[in-house]
């Protein structure tokens, strides 16, 4: 039998944005704004999505969870973030890296599958529009959403698992400011060919197949869509996708530079920002994409607010 691995590391010290303890303020108050306006936002959307019965429908509905998603995701990282930068404290324990890895990749998991399923509705409502409502049956949105997350989850608990095998001797510097996967490896003394073997192959899937297969339903939706007669008709049908893409291309784009463009020493403040992009930024924008460009979300929003400000005494 082989011997069990034993970790000597009992935490882990997290690298800031920024070295110079002069940003530390100005670092803190800008995390602090982008985190508070990405719970505003995305709770937001929620609670506009669920107040109006008008909304209640299948791209809304999932709408809503990549909103719930977004927001989990974000408080994954940046209140540890904000706790380590206003403390002076950059360590994190081996138990508490481990599990911010674990919600980290489960959220990030969840966001790209539910960017899929969303995927689908639109081609469905497209290209499909008279079998729209037969196809999208509650029955069948709660199961997407539900598939979403268990596939998530089994990848985020695959890694978890994985990591909890391998072994930290000495170096115990995380060059980001929250526990992400492959800098754990990287620190690793074991052999993480396992790790790396998942990460290619169904890290891979998640960060290629799927918008691959994003990439294919869109072709299909423009075929559609160059067939319909009127520019007003194209105009509306485009408009309904995209929101949609820009919220994929301003994760894919961040979230491959990270994972499929190798780092080297000098690249690691690079990694950090891209990190920052789709870990932090991307969950603050997607409520803004997704309501400035929708009337449906702005009315939504328009008569819930106004209804909490009339109960207000």
């Amino acid at each position: 039998m082989k011997p069990e691995n034993h970790t000597s590391v009992s935490e882990f010290l997290l690298l800031s944005l920024s070295e110079h303890q002069n940003q530390q303020p100005l670092l803190f108050g800008i995390f602090l704004i982008i985190y508070l306006v990405t719970v505003v936002g995305n709770i937001l959307i929620i609670l506009a999505i669920g107040s109006d019965p008008h909304l209640h429908t299948p791209m809304y509905f999932f709408l809503a969870n990549f909103s719930l998603t977004d927001l989990c995701l974000a408080s994954t990282t940046v209140p540890r973030m904000l706790m380590n930068i206003q403390t002076h404290r950059h360590t994190i324990s081996y138990v508490g890296c481990l599990t911010q890895t674990y919600f980290f990749l489960w959220f990030i998991g969840m966001d790209v599958f539910l960017l899929a399923v969303m995927a689908y509705d639109r081609l469905v409502a497209i290209c499909y529009p008279l079998h729209y409502t037969l196809v999208m049956s509650s029955r069948c949105c709660i199961l997407l959403v539900t598939m979403s997350v268990v596939l998530a989850h089994s990848y985020s608990l695959t890694h978890t698992i994985l990591l909890t095998q391998l072994s930290f001797c000495m170096d115990n510097i995380i060059p980001h400011f929250f526990c992400e996967l492959l800098p754990l490896l990287k620190l690793s003394c074991s052999n993480t060919y396992a790790n790396q073997y998942v990460l290619l192959y169904w890290g891979g899937g998640l960060t290629v197949l799927i918008p691959l297969l994003i990439i294919i339903s869109y072709i299909r939706i423009v075929a559609t869509i160059m067939r319909v007669p009127s520019a007003s008709g194209k105009w509306k049908a485009f408009s309904t996708c995209g929101s949609h893409l820009s919220a994929v291309c301003l994760f894919y784009v961040s979230a491959i530079r990270v994972y499929f463009i190798h780092s080297t020493g000098d690249s690691a403040s690079k990694d950090r920002i891209s990190a920052v992009m789709y870990a932090v930024v991307t969950p603050m924008l997607n409520p803004f994409i997704y309501s400035l460009r929708n009337k449906d979300i702005k009315s939504a929003l328009g008569k819930f607010l106004c209804s909490k400000a009339l109960q207000s005494p």
